[in-house]
């Protein structure tokens, strides 16, 4: 639960500032990078309830990005950070905006550019984080021969996971600015080298972004994207909600069928029910709003 959540990381701050005030020899930061990683390691995930953990989420993200600020070299924490703010954008703040679009445009315009700039933000720590891990990352990733692309070690996977995501996720809001919507192939390449290098990655989350980045290019293949979301579902056991909604939103809702949406939808929230954890409760909010909006949407 979140309280036993925040007692841990209370205690552990705690200890820390005993530890620096009754040692003048204890390297900052060496503290740093050990309340760092116990932010990384503890995160939000545990809370199951989504109120809780939206409430607690601005508390956590500002302790854990100013951490990164002083140990920029802190991978596991840079993925933390970029992981907290793309799903804090995903879940309230362009939830919110898609809601709003119904009745309040301009309040729908305002929200939708705070979840751009959130996800922007998540996106420059993952991308700094795999800058500083591999020099010139970002310059080998835009060349056009894919041997001089950067090679994706495990322990970038979450970081390329999560810089992929973002990346996609501000494009998706970007599509007036022909800019942003110029990059959608890096996003899509970097998500690719991601998944070449660990297809399992997030429980099937990276196979369902695949998925979502095959279905969302110019002349993508619904068949490879079809592939991409059972892939998912197969790899997470079925226990992973997003991974259903992603191949109705994907695949059923573009081919107009509305049918395999709404079983699609219910097979989410039949996935939530069994298997309460945050991820899959805040997908169950999404699953139920689809289905109140099927009929606008079809």
């Amino acid at each position: 639960m979140l309280r036993d959540v925040l007692s841990k990381r209370c205690l552990g701050l705690a200890v820390a500032a005993l530890a620096i005030g009754l040692s003048a020899c204890s390297p900052m930061a060496l503290i740093k990078k050990s309340i760092g990683d116990e932010l990384a390691n503890q995160g939000l995930s545990q809370e199951e309830d989504p109120g809780l953990a939206r409430e607690a989420s601005a508390f956590y993200l500002k302790l854990s990005e100013s951490l990164l600020k002083d140990t920029p070299d802190n991978l596991k924490l840079a993925e933390a950070v970029g992981a907290g703010l793309s799903q804090y954008s995903f879940a309230y703040v362009a939830f919110e905006a898609e809601r709003l679009a119904a009745t309040d445009a301009q309040a729908a315009y305002r929200t939708n550019e705070r979840a751009k700039q959130l996800y922007l933000r998540a996106h420059r720590h993952a991308m700094r984080a795999l800058e500083l891990s591999t020099p010139g990352f970002r310059t080998k990733l835009e060349h056009p021969d894919a041997k001089q692309w950067p090679p994706i070690s495990q322990h970038q996977v979450g970081l390329a996971y999560w810089a992929a995501a973002s990346w996609g996720g501000y494009i998706s809001l970007a599509k007036d600015s022909p800019d942003a919507v110029a990059d959608f192939p890096l996003a899509y390449r970097l998500a690719t080298l991601a998944w070449k290098a660990n297809p399992n990655y997030a429980n099937g989350g990276l196979s369902s972004l695949m998925g979502s980045f095959e279905s969302a290019q110019p002349g993508g293949s619904l068949a490879k994207a079809t592939q991409y979301f059972d892939e998912a579902i197969t790899i997470s056991q079925g226990k992973n909600a997003g991974a259903y909604i992603a191949k109705a939103e994907g695949i059923a809702l573009p081919q107009s069928q509305r049918e395999a949406f709404e079983i699609l939808l219910k097979s989410a929230i039949e996935t939530s029910d069994k298997y309460p954890d945050l991820s899959n409760n805040v997908m169950r909010e999404r699953a139920l709003w689809l289905l109140r909006s099927a009929e606008d949407l079809f």
